[in-house]
C-alpha cells in the first residue's frame, strides 16, 4: 500500500503527463540547461560521474539526448574512461563486463589494517607505499556535501577520482590505516587533522554519520515515481557510525567526548530488538555487529552492558555448524533469511572480530570460527567467497568486494592472534 506521500507523486506525475501535451512550458528550457550545466560541472578528471557506472552511464545517455555527438570533448573523455588505465571494463575470453565501480582507496586502507593487525611493523616498505599514495587521494577541493555542511574539505573517496562526493566511510577507515603507518609527521598530522574537522562537521543531528551527505533524511523522496532503483537519500546509517566512532576512539576520544556521546545514543536507538544491527553497506546484520562492538570498544564502552550481551548472544546463536557465519542478501527483504546462510570467510572474520572485541575471545563460538577461517584457507594464502557480501544498495544493487574474503579474516586471525599473546 502506497503512503500519502506516493499517492500525492503518483497524482502529480499523471497531472505533469498531460501538461507534457501542452505548448506551454515556460520553465522547461531554462531547467533542462541547468540539469545539462550540472552534469558537465561534475566530470571527473578521468572521465566518470561520481566514480562509478550508473551515474556515468546515465550522464553520457542525459548527453545524448541533449544532441552531443559521440566525438564531443565530454562525451569523448566519458566513454575512453571506461578503458583507461583506472577503467571499469573487463574483457575475459569472448565477454566484456563493465565494474559497477572500483574501490582503491577503500581496499588500500583496509589492506593496511589487515596487514597492521597480522603484525607488520609501521615502517614496513609496503604499508608505508600504500600511506604516502592515501596523503595524495585527500580531497581539498569542494563538494556537493557542502550544501548541508560548513566545514572545509579533507575527506577521501572510495574511487580513483571522485572529488565532488568524499565519503565518511573511506575518510575513517583511511585515517585508521594513517595511524599505525610510520609516515613523515608533519604531512600525517595534517592529513589526521583536516580528515578529522571533516568528518565531525559531517555528524548528522540524530548522532549517526551518513557516507555522503548530512541530515540527508528526507524519506519522502523515496516515494518519487522514478525512484524505482536503489535509495533516493543518505541518511545515516549504524556501520559507518561504527566506524567513525571507532576512529574516534583510536585517536584518545572516549565517552565523555560529546561527539562520542551522540554516536552512541544513536547506535543504542539502532540496535534491533534482537541484538543485531542492520548494516547498510555490508551483508547484514553480522556485518553491522561485527563494525559496532569493535567501535563501542575503543571508546570505553563497558562491554558487559545489557544491549551488548544480547549482540554477542545473537551472534553465536546464528554461527553455523561448520564454526563459520554467513547471511544471504535475501535477509535483507525476507525475514526468514534473516542471519542466515552459507558460511562465508568475511561474514566469518566479521563476527570473530566483534566477538574478540566484546571479550569473548576464549569463548567456544570464537575458537570454532577461528578454525574454520584456518581450515578453509587455501594453498595461496587466500580464501574462496562464491558469494556476494557487500551492498551498494540493498535489494537493488549488490557489490562483490574480491577483497573481502582476504582482508577480514586477516585482521581476525591477526587480532585473535594478538589476544592469545596477551593473555
Amino acid at each position: 500500500k502506497r503512503s500519502a506521500w506516493g499517492r500525492f507523486f503518483t497524482f502529480a506525475d499523471k497531472v505533469l503527463r498531460v501538461h507534457e501535451h501542452s505548448r506551454w512550458k515556460p520553465l522547461r528550457e531554462r531547467a533542462i540547461k541547468a540539469a545539462e550545466e550540472w552534469i558537465i560541472a561534475r566530470q571527473e578528471a578521468d572521465g566518470s560521474w561520481g566514480g562509478i557506472q550508473p551515474p556515468w552511464v546515465y550522464s553520457l545517455i542525459a548527453l545524448k539526448a541533449l544532441g552531443y555527438p559521440i566525438d564531443h570533448p565530454v562525451v569523448e573523455k566519458g566513454i575512453s574512461g571506461f578503458y583507461g588505465e583506472k577503467g571499469f571494463a573487463i574483457e575475459e575470453d569472448d565477454t566484456f563486463r563493465l565494474q559497477s565501480c572500483l574501490s582503491p582507496v577503500w581496499d588500500t586502507g583496509l589492506a593496511m589494517i589487515a596487514l597492521q593487525d597480522a603484525g607488520l611493523p609501521a615502517d614496513h616498505p609496503a604499508l608505508v607505499k600504500a600511506g604516502k599514495w592515501l596523503l595524495n587521494e585527500q580531497i581539498f577541493v569542494g563538494g556537493d556535501w557542502q550544501v548541508k555542511c560548513n566545514g572545509r574539505p579533507g575527506g577521501w573517496a572510495f574511487e580513483f577520482d571522485n572529488d565532488v562526493y568524499p565519503d565518511t566511510d573511506d575518510s575513517s577507515v583511511v585515517m585508521m590505516a594513517l595511524l599505525r603507518t610510520d609516515l613523515p609527521k608533519r604531512a600525517k598530522e595534517f592529513a589526521i587533522s583536516r580528515g578529522l574537522e571533516w568528518l565531525l562537521a559531517m555528524q548528522s543531528s540524530n548522532g549517526g554519520w551518513g557516507a555522503f551527505d548530512r541530515n540527508n533524511t528526507r524519506a519522502f523522496l523515496r516515494e518519487i515515481p522514478f525512484a524505482d532503483f536503489g535509495e533516493m537519500i543518505d541518511p545515516p546509517s549504524v556501520d559507518v557510525t561504527a566506524h567513525i566512532v571507532e576512529l574516534l576512539g583510536r585517536l584518545g576520544y572516549k565517552k565523555g567526548f560529546r561527539p562520542v556521546d551522540r554516536a552512541l545514543r544513536y547506535l543504542k536507538r539502532e540496535q534491533e530488538p534482537d541484538g543485531a544491527w542492520y548494516g547498510r553497506w555490508g551483508v547484514n546484520l553480522t556485518y553491522g555487529i561485527g563494525y559496532v562492538l569493535p567501535a563501542l570498544a575503543a571508546v570505553g564502552e563497558d562491554m558487559r552492558a545489557p544491549y551488548v550481551r544480547r549482540a554477542v548472544e545473537w551472534l553465536i546463536s546464528h554461527q553455523n555448524a561448520d564454526g563459520g557465519w554467513g547471511e544471504r542478501i535475501e535477509g535483507y527483504y525476507d525475514p526468514a533469511w534473516r542471519g542466515r546462510g552459507p558460511s562465508t570467510a568475511s561474514q566469518t572474520a566479521w563476527a570473530i572480530l566483534a566477538l574478540i572485541a566484546a571479550g569473548e575471545i576464549d569463548r567456544p563460538a570464537t575458537v570454532r570460527g577461528i578454525s574454520y577461517l584456518i581450515e578453509t584457507q587455501k594453498e595461496d594464502g587466500g580464501w574462496d567467497e562464491p558469494y556476494f557480501t557487500g551492498a551498494g544498495f540493498p535489494t537493488d544493487f549488490m557489490i562483490n568486494y574480491h577483497f573481502y574474503r582476504d582482508v577480514f579474516p586477516v585482521m581476525a586471525l591477526g587480532r585473535y592472534r594478538r589476544g592469545r599473546e596477551e593473555g
